[in-house]
């Protein structure tokens, strides 16, 4: 039996120095790549869909202005990210022989070509 990978998948919080040589590495094997940041989409890997970049932040800056006003960290709801960013390179797409689908483009935050 013969196995190989249909895609790669670059989770967060992975240290990533080899970041570029991985992305290569896939579109040289045709393996389609979903990474976690927009640049690294900007940079030849076809997807990118994470929570967005600032939000976090933003939601950080209520957390510690609600602390400082009296509330209790503990009594605090936890929260999970509510807006994402979606980033596909159809260049990348079509260097790999995909089609995606006009649904999701339309769904997109940006496409790059």
């Amino acid at each position: 039996m013969h196995w190989r990978a249909q895609a790669l998948l670059w989770l967060p919080g992975q240290v990533g120095p080899f970041v570029q040589r991985t992305i290569d590495f896939a579109n040289a094997q045709r393996l389609p790549t979903m990474l976690v940041q927009r640049r690294h989409v900007e940079r030849g890997a076809l997807i990118s869909y994470y929570p967005e970049r600032y939000e976090p932040y933003r939601r950080l800056a209520i957390y510690v202005d609600k602390i400082l006003k009296g509330a209790r960290p503990g009594d605090l709801p936890v929260e999970q990210p509510t807006k994402f960013e979606l980033v596909i390179n159809l260049k990348t797409a079509k260097a790999l022989g995909l089609t995606i689908s006009p649904w999701l483009l339309g769904t997109a935050d940006e496409v790059i070509e």
